[in-house]
């Protein structure tokens, strides 16, 4: 039965392929590999085109071709290669449909046996070629026709135990040529590594479906033995209840069994509407954060527009009112009539107001002026006020610290030479002088004694005059 919406290039290749000589018709064939190539893979349309192939009976030609003597094709071998890329390619990812048992069970072992005879008449060539060219070109044809075995054996892993059982296999393995030898055994590694993934794929499927019945059965010995375990509490309790209250107890049983099974049945179906209305359920909280931003932003932009809009004046305002406005405006204005003032005047006063301004803002930048200076001396005196009282003990100091000790500020001068002196005076004091004085006690320094000029150590930068 031929499918319906062929393609049409597959149908006019049908055609000339009927039509042409038996001599033209490999030739024909190979424009198969420009749609196959022109098509995404993995697309439903590649499927399409493979199916419309199939029963077309284009790959039982490339079949007939290939089984005939590639001295005879037009092309030689470069035609025969061409051809086992298009069969492995249209046989792999096809579905054959109401036949797949005649494809599954005769075409492709046929098409593995004539990649297998086509790979061993290369070999043969090659071995009886002289020229080192053709052995390049041979070899070229042999790689494309093992490449070409191996794409089919991986579409479809049952032929993996056709192709090893295969006699023109052992023959191929056979040989003594480096080349054709490691052509050879490189397929044989990828078809076993192949097989080893179809059987660890097997495996886990065999662990699946184990793991599925062991589970069945645990559910099933679990239901016999909560039926089991009903059935005795419910003899034990036959035996207890007085057999005129047999009835109700039974009746009592069915109840607490229905509320039971409505009540899980109920939690199952709640659960499965609520899992479908979950997405529903997002898509809603999503729609009300995005409502509840927007109005916000756009009550925002009413207000700012409100805040910021020129003044338009009172449009609720009639005409008659206006004219009513107006009129009390200039009865207040004819009532008080303001003083006239002559332009001399009215220059003088605006020059007054200039130099007051003037005065004003001349003193206000004075003040500001003497602020900031009263800033910057507050500021310096804390900072060495901090820097000095961080500084080590006179006895700690080393070479490198001197500079901790010196400062700007001649009341912070003062206090340190007021401590060094305390200091000193309290190192020069006699022994009985001190039998009394405890840790952290103050001693007295004369006045005249701190008259001494403060331009010493403690006062950061050049003396005064």
């Amino acid at each position: 039965m031929k499918p319906t919406g062929t393609d049409p290039r597959i149908l006019s290749l049908a055609s000339e392929v009927v039509k042409s000589p038996e001599q033209n018709v490999p030739v024909v064939l190979l424009k198969l590999k420009e749609i196959i190539n022109n098509t995404p893979l993995g697309s439903s349309e590649l499927k399409k085109i493979k199916q419309d192939i199939y029963c077309y009976d284009l790959i039982r030609y490339c079949l007939l071709v290939l089984s005939q003597d590639y001295s005879r094709i037009q092309g030689g071998w470069a035609t025969i290669s061409q051809l086992t890329q298009i069969l492995s390619h249209c046989c792999v990812g096809l579905e054959p449909g109401e036949d797949a048992e005649e494809f599954y069970n005769e075409l492709l072992p046929s098409a593995a046996e004539n990649f297998l005879i086509l790979g061993r008449q290369l070999q043969t060539c090659f071995i009886n070629a002289a020229k080192g060219e053709e052995k390049d070109e041979l070899l070229h044809f042999f790689q494309i026709v093992t490449d070409s075995l191996f794409w089919l054996v991986g579409g479809h892993v049952q032929l993996i135990q056709n192709v090893l059982q295969s006699d023109h296999f052992l023959h191929l393995l056979q040989t003594d040529n480096v080349q054709i030898g490691s052509t050879v055994m490189t397929m044989v590694q990828n078809i076993l590594h192949i097989n080893r993934s179809k059987r660890a794929k097997m495996l886990l499927e065999l662990n699946r479906q184990k793991e599925e019945e062991d589970r069945r059965l645990q559910l099933q010995l679990q239901r016999q033995r909560a039926m089991r375990l009903s059935r005795e509490l419910r003899l034990s309790m036959l035996e207890i209840v007085h057999p005129g209250q047999v009835e109700k107890h039974n009746r009592e049983i069915e109840e607490k069994s229905a509320l039971m099974i409505q009540k899980h049945w109920r939690g199952y179906r709640e659960r499965k509407i609520f899992l479908q209305q979950k997405p529903s359920l997002v898509e809603y909280k999503a729609a009300v954060i995005l409502q509840r931003a927007t109005l916000k932003f756009l009550a925002k932009c009413r207000k700012k527009r409100k805040l910021y809009a020129p003044w338009q004046g009172l449009r609720e305002l009639t005409d008659a009112r206006r004219i009513e406005l107006k009129q009390q405006v200039d009865d207040y204005v004819r009532r008080h009539p303001g003083s006239q003032m002559s332009d001399v005047a009215s220059r003088e006063l605006h020059s007054q107001a200039q130099e007051r301004l003037q005065h004003y803002f001349m003193g206000r930048a004075l003040e500001d002026r003497a602020q900031l200076h009263r800033e910057a001396l507050k500021a310096q005196i804390s900072t060495n006020i901090e820097q000095l009282i961080k500084a080590p003990n006179l006895k700690e100091a080393e070479w490198k610290e001197p500079d901790l000790f010196l400062s700007r500020s001649r009341p912070v001068a003062a206090k340190a030479k007021q401590d060094h002196l305390t200091t000193l005076k309290h190192i020069q004091a006699p022994w009985w002088k001190k039998l009394g004085e405890e840790a952290g006690d103050e001693i007295e320094v004369p006045k005249d004694e701190l008259s001494v000029e403060l331009g010493t150590l403690f006062i950061g930068g050049p003396k005064p005059p």
